[in-house]
Order: C-alpha cells, then structure tokens, then sequence
C-alpha cells in the first residue's frame, strides 16, 4: 500500500529570542501544516526526470533544501554515469528506498525476493555486482526476525557476487535496545546481530539514530550513524512558536542527552525530564516531573516510539502540570498495539515521526505528521560512496565522521 511522505530535509536551526512571549519567531521556513494525506510521495512508475543533470523528484510544491544538502562540492563529485554504485531493497521498507534512489538520480537495482510455502527465504540478484559499491536497503523492523535475516541473506548474495563492498543501509536497527544485562543470565541481543550482518559479509554498516551510541562498538566494521533530528528541527522551524515557550522533555533519564543536544539547537530551550519508573518491559509507570512546563509549549523527544506507553503516560503528566500543548518527537514508529489507541486519545497536539520505518495506512490519525530521511540518507551514501568526510561545514551536520 503506497505510504505518501513528507519531504522535509535536515537543516541547521537557529531561533531568535522573542521580546515577549507574545511574540513570535520569525523563520524564513514556509508555515504550512504536513501531514501523511496531503504530503508527496515518489511515483514508483514516471520514469526519472533531469534538469541540467540534476535529479528532479515530482512534488506538489517547491521544497527548500537547505544548503549543506545542496552542496557545489558535492555536486560535482555526482557521476550519474557511475555503474559502479548499486542500491538495491529489501522488502522490509521499498517506498524509502525509492526515494532514495529518486533523490540520488539512480534507480534501483534488480533483486528477486521470495519466500518459500515453509517460511524460509530466497534471494537472487537480477544484474551483475562484480566490483561494485553495493547498498542494501532494509530495516528491521516489525517482523524483525524476518527482516533481519532477508538483509543476511541479502549480504551474503552480494558477497557470493563478488561485490567489491556491502553497505548495509539499516534506517531502523532492530534490537538495539537489548544493549546491556541489566540482570543476570540475560542476552546482548545487540552484539549478536552486530556479529550477524559482520560475518555475513557486510564492510559497513550505515544506520539512523541508534537506540545507544555504544551499539557502534558492536560492529567490527565501519558505522556510519547519522541523526533524524535535524530532520524534526526543519518542520518544527516552520511553525511559529515562542522561544520563550519552548520547553524540551526527555521521556525517561536514559534519554536526556538526546532531549539535551535537541534543546540546544532550539536557541537553548529549557530542558524537563520525566521520572519513569518501568515494572516490566514495555510496561511504564511516570512518577514525577524534574523541570517547569507549566503555560510552556512542551516537546517530547525521543529515538522511538513502540507500545507508547511511556510517552503517552509522560504527556498526561506535562498537562497535569499546566503545559499548553504537548508534541511529541520520534524517529523510529514501531508501534506495536497500542499504541495508536493512545497517541490518538487527543493528548498530543503533533506527534511527529520520519519514514525509516513504514507506518501502515490504516494506522494514521489527524495527528500523525510523517517526515522523510530519504535525502539525508541519500546524501550521505554519496559522501561514503566518494570517501567524502562530514568532519568539516557544511558537511558536519550530517553526523558523518
């Protein structure tokens, strides 16, 4: 079912002080509201369109890119004529894949994807790799069991294949939250899949907002991590709120260096935290809040959303304690049931999200806003592609070491 997304590119936010909290910002971003029914997709069937050599995605209306995106340096190390970069998807996310291929001007390589009546899973590449740069594109999300071991199989074709190099494109990286023993006899599920995609012959791993940093050192090879924040902080640019009514939340404790590095980029909004206490997993239980919201716009963020548990209870909360509006932030949209239920429930002004993981159509509420990272993955392949660092301006936004 084909899933409409809104174009929206990572930019470098900058908010002004207001004189008074009536006042509002003033932002050079178009004010208009996004959401999943009104927002622009890329057609799976016009073939690829160019202007001056560049590529053109069809859209409703002119996006604005922002400048380290549209880079004359980068520009001119495109070689459209490159055989030698193949993107191919898995079956877990093909709409984000397409857009990346739209945006890179390339489109996507031939694979055959099938399941056996007993479950099990065939792949066959449809066109050479032979000395090749190959991206797989694919998540693992829900089903992440069947997901995951697609992008192995996926890995290990190209390898057979005699790819030069494997990049593992993984948007949305599926048990990163089993990191740790926070008791005994407990599994570093995290580690073993990093073990997984190393042995199956992947040569680097490209992944977006992982659920901890430490997950990098999992893997034996190269990881490039880039951040769908700057994504969230371009939409939330285009809406006129008060800096001086801006207050960011992080869910949970574990998560106040996330909310921490997003309250500084939102001219160094004031930061609350909420004391969760959780009895189980995917089991929450909000107990007090460390920080004043009260008359406040507050912004919830967070790396995923899953049953919504902890996020729902935490904005129950913020209203408990006199917030205006409450939106809520998140990369990643697992939701697992039921979480619509209570994102839905009319405790959220916006819950914001990106497409690294597919959000079912039967599953969108007037609240949802979906967002695209298909450019900023799409950048960044480029910058891997052409050993192009994002240690130096303009490049350093993207998060690419």
């Amino acid at each position: 079912m084909a899933l409409s997304l809104v174009y929206s590119i990572a930019s470098s936010i900058a908010f002004s002080s207001c004189s008074s909290p009536s006042s509002p910002l003033a932002f050079s971003f178009p004010d208009h509201r996004l959401s999943p029914r009104n927002s622009v997709r890329c057609n799976l069937v016009e073939p690829l369109k160019f202007n001056n050599g560049r590529p053109f995605t069809p859209v409703l209306r002119e996006p604005t890119f922002p400048n380290f995106l549209s880079s004359k340096n980068v520009e001119e190390t495109i070689n459209k004529n490159d055989t030698r970069l193949r993107i191919f998807s898995g079956t877990a996310n093909p709409s984000l894949s397409q857009e990346i291929a739209c945006y890179m001007g390339l489109e996507l390589g031939k694979i055959k994807i099938k399941r056996f009546a007993d479950g099990e899973i065939y792949v066959q590449l449809q066109e050479s790799v032979r000395g090749c740069d190959v991206y797989l594109v694919q998540p693992t999300c829900p089903p992440a069991n069947e997901n995951l071991m697609e992008l192995l199989i996926m890995i290990d074709a190209c390898r057979r294949a005699s790819a030069k190099n494997i990049t593992a494109v993984i948007p949305y990286f599926g048990y990163a939250r089993a990191d740790r023993k926070t008791q005994g006899r407990e599994s570093i599920a995290a580690k073993l899949v990093a073990n997984l995609i190393t042995e199956a012959g992947a040569n680097r791993v490209l992944a977006c907002d992982l659920h901890s940093g430490q997950s990098m050192g999992y893997f034996d090879i190269p990881v490039d991590h880039v951040y769908g924040q700057p994504v969230i902080l371009d939409y939330l640019a285009s809406k006129t709120i008060c800096s001086d009514d801006l207050v960011v939340v992080s869910p949970d404790v574990g998560g106040v260096a996330r909310a921490r590095s997003f309250a500084k980029k939102l001219s160094d909004a004031p930061l609350a935290i909420v004391d969760k206490r959780r009895h189980g997993h995917n089991v929450a239980e909000v107990m007090n809040l460390i920080g004043d919201v009260k008359g406040k716009v507050a912004v919830m963020v967070d790396d995923m959303i899953d049953t919504a548990g902890t996020i729902a209870k935490g904005a129950a909360l913020l209203h408990q304690e006199g917030a205006r509006e409450v939106y809520a932030c998140s990369t990643h949209a697992v939701f697992s049931p039921p979480a619509i239920e209570r994102l839905s429930s009319g405790l959220f002004q916006e819950v914001i999200i990106t497409n690294t993981i597919p959000v079912l159509e039967q599953n969108y509420f007037p609240q949802l806003t979906i967002l695209s990272v298909a450019n900023l993955l799409g950048e960044t392949i480029w910058r891997v592609h052409d050993d192009c660092s994002g240690g130096f301006e303009p490049y350093s936004s993207l998060g690419i070491d």
